[in-house]
């Protein structure tokens, strides 16, 4: 049976999703202007990317309990997601490395991010309660 957590997972997995496809769409030429997220500040996708992936994290330890195969795979992108925001977020307080920038990480890199990650969130709001 659904619960209200797998609810949640869904939904956030849906707008994480959706944060990564239009600006991707918009990049490709496919769509209104309005699918570019002009007013999103790329600046803050670090830590989105730090706490998203922290939740994924979350909902990839239920799954494994749940002896599901894919929350191994989540897991794994979730601890790679979170270490790529935790990391700029680091720097961004000027603790660490100049390498902690990852300066290489362009927008389109944090769209694709954004898409998995969300897919992924989609996949656990069912792989939970298998």
């Amino acid at each position: 049976m659904m619960e209200t957590k797998d609810f949640v997972s869904g939904f956030v997995g849906f707008l994480l999703a959706a944060l990564g496809a239009l600006p991707l769409l918009s990049k490709m030429g496919v769509g209104p202007t309005w699918f570019a997220l002009q007013g999103f500040p790329i600046q803050i996708a670090a830590y989105i990317l730090a706490v998203a992936g922290f939740y994924l994290m979350i909902n990839s330890v239920i799954e494994i309990t749940n002896s599901n195969a894919v929350g191994w795979m989540s897991f794994m992108i979730a601890v790679g997601v979170m270490a790529v925001g935790i990391l700029q977020v680091l720097f961004r307080f000027h603790i660490g490395p100049p390498q902690f920038e990852l300066s290489f990480i362009k927008d389109t890199f944090y769209y694709v991010i954004f898409l998995v990650q969300g897919i992924f969130l989609m996949i656990a709001m069912f792989a939970m309660e298998l």
